[in-house]
């Protein structure tokens, strides 16, 4: 029976270097860590000032009434409020993303309960989980990639 040869990038699998099994998925894991980090830096940032200019959306309308009757009316001031947090939120992913991560996923968390108080708005409430799981998933990925060395 004739031996058959495996190649990588055309160099004889023999003659290639050793490579582990962790080195092989960092690219991946690495790949993933900035995809995630790149989102979660700039769609915060980008929601947060546009509470401010509702370019996008009038995002008041998202306010749970009952929320912004907790707040005794003031639920715009509150939305202004809540932009400079999601800012502050985004530039904090950008620079420390192993913390904030946690940070915007615990405000997506609540942001979905807010949502939830509001008929109609399930299926934003749903896209905001899938967002909170991402950012769960960053703040995961970023324990695993030293992001600092490259």
């Amino acid at each position: 029976m004739a031996q058959q040869s495996i190649s990588v990038n055309r160099v004889p699998y023999a003659s290639a270097p050793a490579v582990t099994a962790a080195q092989v998925a960092e690219g991946p894991v690495r790949q993933a860590f900035w995809i995630l980090r790149a989102g979660f830096t700039a769609a915060p940032i980008l929601a947060g000032l546009d509470k401010f200019f509702h370019v996008m959306v009038d995002w008041d309308q998202y306010l749970a009434p009952t929320v912004n009757n907790l707040l005794g009316g003031h639920g715009h001031a509150f939305m202004l409020v809540a932009g400079v947090i999601e800012i502050v939120a985004g530039i904090g992913v950008l620079l420390r993303p192993r913390i904030f991560a946690y940070v915007v996923a615990a405000w997506l968390l609540g942001i979905i309960v807010n949502l939830l108080l509001i008929p109609g708005y399930y299926d934003v409430a749903l896209r905001d989980l899938g967002l909170a799981l991402g950012a769960l998933a960053l703040g995961r990925l970023s324990s695993a990639v030293n992001y600092r060395n490259h």
